[in-house]
């Protein structure tokens, strides 16, 4: 049999031909004879030819019987010859169907409305640049200026493929058919072009035509009061009245957020099972439809008072799930099983040696989890992203650890090899990785990056999961005891197991089973509390883009972006074309008020790329009638898209609207901008020459006094490697060479090598920045024309501040010789006061800090001593306790005695004692600190008293915490004034427990 291949471009695999249109079956998954998929293995595992095989030869398919068998345990991956026969007879028969890839679905459509005058654009970065949420979690998210009205349109049509990010409903991740964390939303757009009857035709085109989906399978949704588009669906279109449901404002009238652009909605879905005919239809029955396209007609602004008012520029909004697509094409039950994420699943299966389509489903369930969550932590890492523990980190930080914790479950046991140390996520992630190619190329770039901070994230977290079982271990321990004193049945809270899940990544599951073989139950409803908390949260944080038409856009309707003039000039004369105030606008303001000035050009950069704005002055000088003034300019930011806004304060005079100015940059800060931004390249090119071609930028700086470079590394540099980087860029600078920049498209400046900046947003046309031989960047900075002036490089410091993320600082030209001014400065202090040369500094310094060791250690002996010399002097206060055993009893305070010293006392007075004794300790260190100590000898141990559980109730009593070993135990406070009566409390506390345990 010739092996099917899948072809080379993301296109139809038959070529541009349309499809075959489907049969007019009542079966759930009509099954073609031929396949998309590139070889048998692949057919089998995915289900595909297990369903097949189940429909023509049911025999041939015995429930998990020896022909086809696969789960952990009771497998031999073996199949019979009789089911590889009929696989290849299906296989051979290639005449009737041709499905999709999931490649080729989305070049499809982009190529289907690419033919319909769309600009296709990339995918813009899952973290959006956006402050009102977290991820990008629709495709209309990258437009959302332009449907303000914030910024003008730069295409009248546009189409997109974006991917995107949702954690709201994490939890139903592999329980539905078509839930994801990560999805890619097809998309075409209209600013203020086409609108409804356009859309809905073409869309209609698109799913029946391009797509071959049979109309009598499709149902269309409209808002109830949209007659409009009823009538485009019925009478131009064609579909049925039967085939169209109206539907209410929850369902089908789409809004933005409580005010803002907004109107109806119109949905295509899909129907699986036709047979059930067209009475009584629930569109939202996911057993029977499915909703794939989603088409907005954004024709309304709602006002603050409730009421609708039209929109000059009526847009037009649409998604197509791109997995919801390849599931209908490819005929797989749910999204899961199509290539686009099946893939991932298979290699999640062979790792836990495991047959998707012959495992139950809570294995299908934890292998799905692995097969989602992964695609999303990969491109999140991708796109900068990286785990911690608050915002956009901790939403990977989360996924990796339920990715984490199913794989464990499932059994899958981590390799050995290439310094995975046991890790299992990076081997499954070269999957998604070998997958991206025509999601987003930048992924295969940055796989090492990827690959290593997964395996550090997961070795990391099963540590956390490991500390897990002993903290379940404690609390299982302390709900046994508390239930023993209260006479109540064992019970572990609610809030406890959920601290468990969440924290330490320990499922409720394992928590409940754990529990139930000590005879101890969970509080399931006090769990569901917590997590429903949790999932009020997320939502809240992760499933709302907001739009408003805010007061600000009426002020800017009629002014025209700024021109930035200042790559070739430090001055020009400008017009004033607003002026703010608070936020306000007005029209003049006068000496002394901080004002907002926008200027129809300017020389002064806003700031951007990582470099801070311009200072400098703006002047109005005019004939003998003319107000003078003079504006101090402080900051310059960009708003609302390039409009620059200068900060400043009014020194002399008044201001106004339309009043011509001279606008003159701070020309010695402005150099030593340029001299660190062009030193920021070069310190990025020799971390890339010297340490690792993998480095790339997570953030930085340009000031006018240092630099700041934030890579992605995960090791301290070394200081050999700090000189080498030194000697490095200064041999650069010596060079003297003369930097080139151009403007090219986008494209051009990648195919060219140029780097991208972390964080920047790019038009198609950009601006590249070359240090030729040295390094090529996108940047819209200011940069020195030759490195000469740059003058010297100097890193200050190089540090971690965060999970593989270092920082190094440093200073070039003019604020480096302010650097070494200030530090000879200090040098010239030091040597006063210690009395010596410079290069004596080091010498006397180390001396001096001997000899404060040598006084501390002396101090603390001294302490110690005065300590047990207490001790020997209260230990004729201890007193006996029990009656059948006594036992020899001490409480007391020593005062101001630290910790060590009580430590130490506490051990001296067991030892004077002897067994069985129990000694209890308090003192008041320093000031608003309390210590506490707690000895027991083994006799007093072995009537079950821990001196851990005992001193950690007394310390609450002190405003702290503490515990340790069932013999001595440490713990702290920070309420002295409690602690005369703590100890009180100890001394009742431990006579009462020995009473009882030696009567």
């Amino acid at each position: 049999m010739a092996a099917l291949k899948l072809p080379h471009s993301p296109r139809l695999i038959q070529g541009r031909q349309s499809l075959v249109p489907f049969p007019a079956s009542t079966m759930l998954f009509p099954i073609p004879p031929s396949s998309p998929l590139s070889n048998y293995s692949f057919a089998t595992s995915s289900g595909f030819l297990t369903r097949t095989l189940a429909l023509f030869s049911p025999g041939i398919v015995a429930c998990k019987s020896s022909s086809l068998r696969g789960v952990r345990g009771n497998q031999s991956r073996i199949r019979s010859a009789s089911v590889q026969r009929v696989a290849e007879e299906l296989m051979e028969d290639q005449s009737k169907y041709s499905l999709f890839s999931g490649d080729s679905i989305r070049q499809r459509f982009l190529d289907f409305y690419a033919s319909r005058d769309h600009k296709i654009l990339p995918s813009a970065s899952l973290v959006p640049d956006d402050p009102t949420v977290l991820l990008t979690i629709a495709g209309m998210l990258p437009f959302k200026p332009i449907f303000l009205g914030k910024i003008p349109r730069q295409v009248p049509r546009a189409t997109t493929a974006q991917r995107c990010i949702r954690t709201n409903d994490v939890e139903n991740v592999g329980r539905t058919a078509r839930h994801h964390t990560f999805f890619e939303m097809l998309g075409n757009f209209s600013f203020g072009d086409y609108f409804k009857k356009e859309a809905i035709q073409w869309s209609w085109e698109l799913s029946t035509k391009e797509f071959q989906l049979p109309p009598e399978r499709l149902w269309i949704s409209v808002y109830e009061d949209d007659d409009e588009a009823f009538e485009i669906w019925h009478k131009e279109v064609g579909v049925p009245v039967d085939h169209i449901k109206r539907m209410g404002a929850d369902d089908n009238f789409w809004m933005s957020g409580a005010t803002g652009p907004c109107g109806p909605c119109s949905e295509i879905y899909y129907d699986f099972h036709p047979e059930r005919g067209t009475a009584d239809v629930d569109l939202g029955d996911d057993t029977r439809f499915i909703e794939f396209y989603n088409l907005v007609f954004m024709e309304y602004n709602k006002k603050d008072d409730g009421t609708l008012e039209p929109l000059k520029q009526k847009n037009i909004d649409t998604g197509l799930g791109l997995e919801r697509m390849a599931r209908i094409l490819q005929k797989v039950p749910n999204n899961y099983e199509t290539d686009l994420i099946y893939p991932i699943i298979e290699k999640a299966s062979a790792l836990a040696n495991i047959s998707y389509p012959l495992a139950d489903e809570q294995t299908k369930l934890k292998l799905k989890v692995v097969g989602d969550h992964l695609r999303a932590i990969v491109y999140l890492i991708s796109d900068g992203v990286l785990p911690s523990n608050i915002g956009r980190g901790y939403v990977v930080r989360r996924l990796i650890r339920r990715v984490v914790r199913a794989g464990r479950s499932l059994g899958i046991k981590g390799e050995r090899r290439d310094n995975l140390e046991g890790a299992v996520l990076p081997i499954i992630a070269e999957k998604v990785i070998e997958l991206s190619t025509h999601i987003d190329p930048d992924v295969k770039i940055k796989a090492p990056r990827i690959l290593e901070e997964l395996k550090k994230e997961e070795l990391n977290f099963v540590q956390t999961l490991e500390r897990g079982e002993t903290l379940l271990e404690k609390m299982l321990a302390d709900a046994s005891s508390n239930a023993e004193k209260s006479g109540t049945v064992p019970c572990l809270s609610g809030k406890d197991a959920f601290l468990l899940y969440d924290t330490f990544g320990f499922p409720v599951e394992l928590t409940t089973e754990i529990a139930e073989e000590q005879g101890i139950t969970v509080d399931m409803n006090g769990f569901d509390i917590e997590m429903e908390n949790q999932r009020r949260l997320s939502r809240a944080a992760h499933n709302v883009v907001k739009l408003a038409v805010e007061d600000g856009t009426n002020l800017t309707n009629n002014i025209n972006k700024t021109e930035f003039v200042g790559y070739d000039t430090l001055s020009t004369q400008a017009v004033v074309e607003s002026l703010m105030v608070n936020g306000s606008p007005v029209i003049q303001v006068s000496e002394g008020n901080d004002i907002e000035v926008l200027l129809n050009k300017t020389p002064f950069y806003a700031e951007s790329g990582g470099q801070i704005g311009d200072h400098g002055f703006l002047y109005v000088t005019g004939g003998e009638k003319q107000q003078t003034a003079v504006v101090e300019i402080k900051d310059v930011q960009k708003s609302l898209g390039d409009l620059f806004i200068h900060k400043g304060t009014i020194k002399e005079g008044f201001l106004e609207v339309g009043r011509e100015v001279e606008a003159a940059v701070d020309a010695k800060l402005r150099q030593q901008a340029k001299v660190h931004h062009t030193a920021t390249h070069l310190l990025q090119a020799a971390l890339k020459k010297l340490i690792s071609q993998e480095i790339s930028q997570a953030g930085s700086l340009v000031a006018f006094d240092r630099l700041r470079f934030d890579f992605n590394y995960g090791h301290a540099l070394t200081d050999t490697q700090i000189e080498e980087i030194e000697q490095l860029i200064n041999g650069w600078i010596e060079a003297s060479t003369s930097l080139k920049t151009k403007v090219m498209p986008l494209n051009d400046a990648k195919e060219a090598g140029a780097i991208a900046m972390f964080g920047e947003k790019y038009g198609e046309q950009v601006r590249v920045v070359e240090v030729p031989g040295v390094s090529m960047e996108l940047c819209g900075g200011t940069h020195v024309s030759n490195t000469s002036e740059i003058r010297v490089f100097k890193i200050i410091s190089e540090q971690g501040i965060a999970s593989g993320v270092r920082r190094i600082e440093a200073v070039a030209g003019e604020a480096f010789i302010e650097y070494i001014n200030v530090r000879e400065s200090q040098m010239k202090n030091l040597c006063s006061m210690l009395k010596v040369k410079a290069e004596e500094v080091t010498t006397r310094v180390e001396k001096l800090l001997e000899e404060l060791r040598m006084s501390r250690t002396e101090v603390a002996n001294l302490r110690t001593k005065a300590a047990e010399y207490k001790a020997l002097m209260i230990a004729n206060k201890a007193f006996e306790v029990g009656t059948s055993q006594k036992i020899r009893v001490l409480v007391e305070s020593l005062d101001d005695v630290d910790a060590d010293s009580l430590k130490a006392a506490a051990e001296n007075l067991i030892d004077t004692l002897q067994d069985p004794a129990a000694v209890i300790l308090g003192s008041c260190p320093d000031e608003g600190k309390v210590s506490l100590v707690a000895a027991f000898t083994p006799a007093v141990v072995d009537l079950g008293i821990q001196a851990g559980k005992f001193i950690g109730p007394i310390a609450k009593l002190c405003g702290g915490g503490g515990g340790g070993r069932p013999n001595f135990a440490q713990a702290g406070g920070r309420k002295p004034e409690n602690l005369p009566s703590a100890l009180e409390k100890a001394r009742e506390d431990i006579i009462s427990i020995l009473s009882q345990k030696t009567s």
